[in-house]
């Protein structure tokens, strides 16, 4: 039986417009701006010179403007961050102020497919199925809730799309991307789309190039199945007497920790709770002696 909920999420919507838009924001994005247009969405990341993920991004094309879904407690910070390399580009770099990011859990309530980053128009807004799995369904850019309960949907607390996120595997920014530290391969951007190995130079490129070619991802976010009290992030992730990794946000049996991969398939720990390891099927792994 198809959901027929919505859910608010701690997102926000910020408008990057102008003539230089495209080459703007091909030279600061992990992903290719190219593929981006009314019909499609992409999922990158913006990173620091050093290849750290600083921020992870939603981008949609909506008239003559992309609109970004970042996170909404970070979206100031995001904004002076772009308009330091504003520099001479032809850009208008603003915030929607009017405008909240909702998730639905059945795109064929807002008039989608089962296929990731679709896009169309709806309402006053966009709405994309998420770019990363189809299964997360569709991020809908909205004024308001109005259009999705006029298609029958109502509202059901942030809990319900994000204990289905955590199943899943999929970060949400910086509950689970420590900034400037962060390296975006460890955290399934690869698999996920949010990264194009053959656009031209971006912001942090060269690490995550290297990171990929040279094999050199030791540990990866991982879902993980918690019996006992819920740990709190940042708790040590123990393989007996060593440590294995850290926990990253959850929701009541349902986590994410970032473990090393020596360790997949020891017994796990955090705090007083027992782990256990359940790899999606999207997630690619190298084989580990």
């Amino acid at each position: 039986m198809a959901d027929t909920s919505y859910t608010r999420l701690n997102r926000a919507v910020l408008s990057v417009a102008g003539e230089d838009r495209r080459t703007f924001l091909q030279g600061l994005i992990s992903n290719d701006i190219a593929k981006a247009g009314p019909e499609r969405a992409i999922f990158a990341a913006f990173l620091t010179p050093q290849g750290k993920f600083l921020w992870d991004l939603f981008i949609v094309e909506s008239g003559d403007a992309f609109l970004i879904d970042v996170e909404a407690a970070r979206i100031d910070d995001f904004r002076k961050k772009l308009s330091l390399y504003k520099l001479r580009a032809k850009v208008t770099i603003a915030v929607v102020d009017d405008m909240a990011v909702y998730a639905v859990l059945d795109p064929q309530a807002v008039g989608l497919p089962g296929e990731a980053g679709v896009a169309r128009p709806f309402a006053d807004g966009v709405a994309m199925v998420d770019p990363r799995l189809p299964q997360l369904g569709a991020r809908v850019l909205l004024k308001s809730p109005d259009a999705l309960q006029a298609a029958g949907l109502t509202e059901a607390p942030f809990a319900a799309w994000d204990v289905l996120r955590l199943a899943l595997g999929v970060p949400d920014g910086s509950r689970d991307l420590p900034v400037d530290k962060a390296l975006l391969l460890e955290n399934g951007f690869d698999e996920l789309g949010g990264v194009d190995f053959n656009k031209g130079c971006y912001m942090g490129q060269e690490l995550t190039a290297r990171t990929k070619y040279r094999g050199l991802v030791r540990k990866r976010l991982l879902p993980v199945v918690i019996q006992g009290d819920t740990p709190e992030p940042g708790t040590l992730v123990m393989a007996g007497e060593l440590e294995a990794g850290e926990m990253r946000s959850s929701n009541g049996p349902v986590g994410l920790a970032m473990v090393r991969l020596e360790h997949l398939k020891s017994p796990l720990s955090a705090g007083g709770a027992t782990l256990t390891v359940a790899v999606p099927d999207w997630m690619r792994l190298p084989e580990v002696e």
